[in-house]
């Protein structure tokens, strides 16, 4: 399919009225007879459409319109633009229906006794729920602790079995990385341990 400006017939109408192009230049570069372009300058085309200006537009330029004025033989380019829309997947917030908001907080009861290596942020991410409510179950601060019972936020599908396994895996590796560090500490530089 041929490149054709934004608004051929209001672009013919500017072109026809601004420049000494050809008709049949012009209808070439707008997709339009040259009949039609010939009626426009007749003023028996296209009346009452308003001349949109195609070097304005981005869609021509005046060195272009200059060079092909020179010469009948020569066809306007339409300017390209290239457009980069990047589409970024964005993470969509996890929505809870309400009848399972009351199952949150034994899906985190449920997490601390059985997963104590998972952080706080680690366990609102998977129940999807904040740190505060985290931190306040694990001090059983929080208002209804008594009436909570344990329950597996997998068998209730507030996370998958993946999600868990994930966050196993990342705690592990933090688990690890602060006992390097920690043993890092403990050798002082300069103490030689090979004697």
């Amino acid at each position: 399919m041929k490149d054709i400006p934004l608004m051929p017939k209001a672009t013919a109408v500017w072109l026809v009225e601004n420049t000494s192009l050809s008709f049949k230049q012009i209808a070439n570069f707008c997709n339009l007879h040259e009949v039609e372009v010939q009626g426009i300058a007749d003023g028996e085309v296209a009346k009452g459409i308003k001349a949109y200006n195609p070097i304005m537009a981005s869609q021509l330029t005046r060195e272009e319109i200059e060079r092909a004025s020179k010469d009948e033989n020569i066809s306007l380019q339409l300017l390209k633009k290239e457009l980069n829309i990047a589409t970024k997947e964005r993470k969509k917030p996890k929505y809870t229906p309400l009848s399972k908001r009351q199952d949150r907080p034994d899906a985190i009861l449920w997490l601390i006794k059985n997963y104590p290596k998972l952080l706080d942020s680690q366990i609102a991410r998977l129940v999807g729920t904040t740190k505060n409510t985290v931190v306040s179950i694990k001090k059983r601060a929080y208002w209804n602790f008594n009436n909570l019972s344990p329950k597996d936020p997998i068998a209730i599908n507030l996370c998958s079995q993946l999600d868990l396994i994930n966050a196993q895996e990342k705690a592990k590796r933090r688990i690890k990385r602060e006992e390097k560090k920690i043993e890092k500490e403990k050798k002082e530089p300069g103490q030689n341990y090979n004697e």
